[in-house]
């Protein structure tokens, strides 16, 4: 069976454009939680991860009018295109039936209620809202803009969304049903998310202190993120990332929006990423964890990780820098991770001052340089609805 390789990355987030600005704050402890210039909320005064990019400034990058266009999409739009220069695709290899498109996203063209509601109650002929509204519209406009030739398709299992796209990619260049896969997700903030958010009380009003004793919840973020998996056949000659080794995906079973106290869904996830990497948890150099910052997953997450490692090993979580942007979050914390294989670092998780009672780890708190480049990361991503998928890269 063939490897399954990384072989472009693309990114945008509350921290920046592009995969080096995104490495170049996490390396220097920066965040990109704050108050919002354009997303208008009752909630202003909430901390949040906007991407400091206005709709009209990404819009002026498209050589064409899109009807309906949301900001979902544009991110989208932004992160693919970086992952598809980074690779060096033709356009003969995106047009190829064996180059498939996995997306995701939970928020799709929800960003654009408000017009919806609008159009709908004052125009006859319908709104150019309507189609966009639909998770799967991202995807089927990156298929009609970049001409795509191959599978595509839309994966929403709320936040572990875009690291199920991973899988789902790797997976099918694994049975043969593709050679390359461009997979990842994205998601924007909007009004209708930051609303039902806060009605749950998860959402803190200061940026967000992961894996802390005093957490007070998540900050809500936005953003994208692409990756290009090839098999092992089609990169010759081509810059090599990380090797996707293993992934993993259960269901916690327990509640709507909380996952039960000793973490099943995550441990078995985790467990099968290892199992599927043919490795033994000892093995693993770093845990980019979930660590929304809320009360429940933080300490869940923490008991699966000491029931499985035993002794954990060095992690931290990055949405204290990007927030917490849902059906996109798996994908950015994958670029992540496969930085830290690609240039031998960690990054650290920010605001931490007391482990949580009862549970006692801490994660890492400063940016690391390593003598040796790391051979094996998990990135974990745990959604509502206990959809719980780890992804494991490795090193070349």
């Amino acid at each position: 069976m063939s490897r399954i390789f990384v072989t472009g990355m693309g990114i945008v987030s509350a921290l920046g454009e592009g995969k080096e600005l995104n490495r170049i704050a996490l390396m220097q402890g920066n965040t990109g939680i704050g108050k919002t210039s354009y997303l208008q909320t009752r909630y202003a005064d909430l901390p949040l991860g906007e991407v400091k990019l206005s709709t009209e400034e990404i819009l002026c990058r498209l050589n064409r009018k899109e009807p309906g266009m949301t900001r979902t999409a544009l991110l989208a739009f932004l992160a693919l295109n970086e992952s598809i220069r980074d690779s060096s695709l033709s356009e003969q290899g995106l047009g190829s039936e064996q180059t498939a498109l996995i997306g995701a996203n939970t928020v799709g063209g929800i960003c654009l209620t408000d017009e919806l509601y609008r159009d709908s109650n004052s125009s006859e002929k319908g709104s150019p809202y309507l189609f966009s509204y639909d998770c799967g519209s991202v995807s089927l406009f990156l298929q009609s803009y970049f001409k795509i030739g191959g599978i595509v398709s839309s994966i929403n299992t709320a936040c572990s969304s875009s690291a199920n796209a991973i899988m789902y990619g790797a997976r099918l260049i694994s049975s043969g049903l593709a050679g390359r896969a461009i997979v990842g997700g994205c998601d924007s903030l909007a009004k209708f998310t930051i609303n039902g958010f806060n009605a749950l009380h998860i959402l803190s009003d200061e940026p967000c202190r992961p894996f802390d004793q005093q957490r007070k919840g998540l900050n809500l973020g936005e953003g994208a993120a692409f990756l290009v998996l090839e098999k092992e056949e089609l990169c010759r000659g081509k810059k090599i990332y990380a090797r996707v080794s293993g992934y993993g995906n259960s269901n916690d079973a327990f509640h709507a929006s909380s996952l039960s106290e000793n973490g099943e869904g995550p441990f078995l996830a985790m467990k099968q990423a290892l199992f599927k990497a043919g490795l033994e948890p000892g093995e693993i150099n770093f845990i980019n964890a979930h660590g929304t910052g809320t009360e429940n997953n933080d300490e869940v997450e923490s008991r699966a990780m000491i029931r499985l490692f035993g002794t954990v090993p060095p992690f931290a979580s990055t949405k204290a820098s990007t927030g917490h942007t849902l059906g996109a979050a798996g994908a950015i914390e994958a670029v992540f991770s496969i930085q830290n294989i690609y240039h031998g670092e960690f990054y650290p998780g920010l605001r931490f001052g007391e482990p949580i009672s009862g549970i006692g780890l801490i994660p890492l708190t400063e940016y690391l340089k390593l003598e040796t480049n790391p051979n094996h990361i998990m990135s974990n991503s745990f959604g509502f609805g206990g959809n719980c998928t780890s992804l494991i890269f490795s090193k070349v």
